[in-house]
């Protein structure tokens, strides 16, 4: 759902904030409340954003993208470091063709077990 935030005097709310009051709003769990792409209008007062908010926490991990997962907190960020993206990045370029995908995806898994 789309949440429009009208805040006078204040730069921006906190997502924090916002889960307590959009998750009590809708009878819901604030831990199961997700809030983001939040745009502050200009001139400020009012900010537009998206929420989403699930039934359990099994449909969260399921379908919530991996990197809403690591803001949060739910899941740990995949340590890995600059120069071995670097190279998976550069053999995906090396490669034309239908081939690229299974290449770069070949180059992923080489990089993350480094």
């Amino acid at each position: 759902m789309i949440v429009d935030i009208i805040h006078p005097g204040r730069a921006t709310v906190p997502k924090s904030e916002l889960q307590e009051v959009v998750g009590n709003m809708h009878k819901a769990d604030k831990d199961l409340t997700i809030l983001f792409g939040f745009r502050t209008k200009f001139g400020g007062g009012k900010s537009t954003g998206f929420c989403l908010i699930y039934d359990n926490e099994e449909a969260m991990m399921k379908f919530e993208p991996k990197h809403r997962l690591v803001r949060l907190g739910k899941v740990d960020p995949v340590e890995r470091s600059r120069k071995a993206m670097k190279e998976a990045k550069n053999k995906g370029l090396k490669i034309r063709g239908t081939g690229a995908s299974v290449a770069k995806h070949k180059a992923k898994r080489a990089a993350a077990a480094e």
